[in-house]
């Protein structure tokens, strides 16, 4: 009875997706019963003959998370322990590090650090492999093991074994847990220029950007020079906050299309009249953590030609994920859909090559740390437009123009490049807004 009503689930699934006609409903319909009566059998045999007793609901989401494992590196299917890690990212604070880090080959890899939390402190990268916690080896474990690890009560610490690409030995790190305040957006006030740092897209990342515009007015008593709008190791969020933001710097045209699986599936958004900047010159900084939402918002601005992309070409993650409920506390994380720019570029794979690429000089690791990105994950979705190889291997490309390296500009005060060039133009930019038009030309 069990058996007939799993596969008549199952089924009813995979006939969901097969074209409605009556040949290739019948064919399809025999094909789903024969590869679920295997399933069948292999679920019975392991329960019955393993060598030690199995639970059906561990082997049940074995073979939940091996399907989706097959599809693509973002679909997952959510359980009670990951629901909960999910509501504690986007709603709440926690004991941790401040990291985003993903599993390969049975390894713990590091997305991103967090700005300002102990791990971005600690001088962790993307990138870094996690191999040891606390002395411990971790690797092959599940990453939901090695997560609540490295959570725990502020004060406390951990020694992260760290193996990075381009240095010959591993190395120790002792981190302090702190409180990770989930605050998506953060400004200041540089030489005249509104600094605003996106760490997240969640809730209310709009409406924050807005408060942080009137926030740097006010404490100048006057507008600002212009903006930076800082994404850099931002690993995205949600649509609607990419969409709202992109809204606060543009006065009308497309910001993003999703696409999904049948032609007729597109969605457009569009902004709303209203620029908040008063049209003043802004400058989007991005590097190769600058993920999904963060490349929706600079390739929006990019394509409408309001802002300089500037800083390293990003993480290339072009595919929509709609989380659907499947319980009260398990849901399923599925891609539905891929997203284009305004100008119709699907940043899948390639990501956003930025208007003027400028390397991040004051990280000593620089030059031998190898960039991390979609394109780097297995099974990740290929793009349909063919990205060329070169542009996925161009990392190591040297420019003349930036002939210096971390000690000299830290002797120099300049603890991060990057910003500091993207101030400078800013200003530059302000003397001579020809410049801005100069620039974004040629993005078509």
């Amino acid at each position: 009875m069990k058996k007939a009503f799993v596969k008549a689930t199952l089924l009813a699934g995979a006939l969901a997706l097969v074209p409605a006609t009556t040949a290739a409903l019948a064919e399809a319909e025999g094909n789903s019963y024969r590869t679920l009566d295997e399933f069948m059998d292999v679920f019975q045999r392991v329960r019955a003959d393993y060598v030690d007793k199995v639970d059906d609901e561990k082997l049940i989401k074995g073979a939940i998370d091996g399907m989706l494992a097959s599809l693509d590196p973002h679909s997952s299917f959510l359980d009670a322990r990951d629901f909960e890690n999910l509501r504690t990212q986007t709603d709440g604070a926690y004991g941790g590090l401040g990291l985003s880090v993903t599993m390969e080959d049975g390894a713990v890899k590091v997305i991103a650090p967090t700005k300002g939390t102990p791990a971005d402190r600690g001088g962790i990268k993307a990138g870094d492999y996690i191999t040891h916690l606390d002395g411990e080896l971790i690797y092959g474990g599940t990453l939901d093991d090695a997560v609540e690890k490295m959570r725990g009560a502020p004060g406390t610490s951990i020694k992260l074994t760290i193996v990075r690409p381009g240095r010959d030995q591993p190395f120790d790190v002792s981190i302090t847990r702190e409180i990770i305040e989930l605050k998506p957006v953060d400004w200041e006030v540089k030489d005249g220029i509104g600094v605003i740092n996106i760490v997240s897209f969640s809730a209310n990342t709009g409406a924050d950007v807005r408060a942080a515009i009137r926030g740097i007015g006010k404490s100048l008593g006057h507008k600002p020079t212009g903006y930076i709008l800082d994404l850099r190791s931002n690993p995205g969020g949600l649509l609607d906050e990419a969409i709202n933001v992109s809204d606060v710097f543009l006065e009308h045209g497309e910001i993003v299309s999703q696409r999904g699986r049948q032609k007729s599936d597109i969605e457009r958004y569009y902004a709303k009249a209203g620029d908040d900047t008063g049209g003043l010159p802004v400058i989007v900084l991005v590097d190769a953590g600058s993920a999904s939402a963060s490349e929706i918002v600079a390739g929006a601005l990019q394509d409408q030609r309001r802002g300089l992309v500037m800083g390293e070409r990003t993480f290339g993650k072009g595919s929509v994920q709609t989380l659907l409920p499947l319980s009260n506390t398990t849901a399923l994380r599925l891609t539905t859909a891929r997203y284009y720019t305004p100008s119709g570029r699907s940043v899948q794979e390639g990501g956003i090559e930025p208007d003027i690429r400028v390397p991040q000089l004051s990280d000593p690791d620089y030059k031998t740390r190898p960039r991390f990105r979609e394109s780097d994950l297995r099974r990740h979705l290929i793009n349909e437009a063919k990205v060329d190889n070169s542009i996925l291997e161009d990392d190591s490309k040297k420019d003349p123009r930036f002939d210096t390296n971390a000690e000299a500009l830290k002797k120099q005060g300049i603890e991060d490049f990057q910003l500091h060039y993207a101030l400078e133009t800013i200003g530059r930019l302000a003397k001579n807004p020809v410049q801005v038009a100069a620039h974004t030309s040629s993005k078509k």
